[in-house]
């Protein structure tokens, strides 16, 4: 009987909301998530962002208390997820190359693609590879295209670690910070998981606009 109830409760996990996975699979579920979605091309899909942020605040114990997590434990399997993924990704783009997204038919991971390599062309290789990571499929598919591209392996490696770290502690922190500030936080778990997804691509923006800025003063010089 234990094997059927089993493959049932599995079978209704919603791969694409952050509670449904974080009650199905704990903190182990969101190293894995990390990993895949940094790491392999059939992971742009999952919820990063959210996932994230709603683990930081399930480890208040101020939200919803069928499921709690340990802050130490937590931090260590988002952040090895997050950075041995996108390793994995870069490597797994330098032995396949630029094969790997010719072949793949997804319009989503195509236009990532392209987002991805107009970073790593207008920004260089160690400011795209840091923007990418708050950026949704993005941070997906630049890892294996920096691999497919010639990337350096120690520059990839350290910008990589640098702007995993800061994505995935700072975004589960960050749901830790307000859930042990706000009481009752998980009535309002909706709009600011949407909110989070929004400040994430704040520093791409910025970066955006910067470089702009930058290219109008050079023209009213010239």
């Amino acid at each position: 009987m234990t094997t059927p109830l089993l493959l049932a409760s599995q079978s209704a996990v919603n791969l694409l909301d952050a509670r449904s996975l974080l009650a199905a699979f704990g903190v182990l579920g969101v190293g894995v998530v990390m990993f895949a979605e940094t790491g392999l091309l059939v992971g742009f899909f999952l919820p990063g962002d959210s996932l994230l942020f709603t683990a930081g605040l399930l480890c208040t114990g101020t939200a919803d208390r069928t499921v709690q997590f340990t802050l130490g434990p937590l931090l260590l399997a988002a952040a090895t997820g997050a950075l041995a993924g996108a390793q994995c990704g870069y490597l797994i783009g330098r032995k396949a190359g630029g094969a790997l997204l010719a072949h793949n038919r997804s319009q989503r991971l195509r236009e990532g693609a392209q987002r991805a390599e107009e970073l790593l062309e207008r920004y260089g290789y160690a400011k795209a590879v840091v923007l990418a990571r708050f950026v949704p499929v993005v941070r997906t598919v630049l890892n294996p295209l920096a691999g497919a591209l010639g990337v350096p392996v120690r520059t990839f490696t350290v910008w990589q670690v640098a702007g995993g770290l800061v994505w995935s502690v700072g975004l589960t922190l960050a749901g830790y910070a307000l859930g042990s500030s706000i009481p009752n936080v998980d009535r309002y778990l909706l709009p600011l998981v949407a909110l989070i997804v929004v400040v994430s691509v704040v520093p791409l923006a910025a970066e955006v606009l910067r470089s702009r800025r930058a290219a109008a003063a050079r023209e009213e010089r010239g």
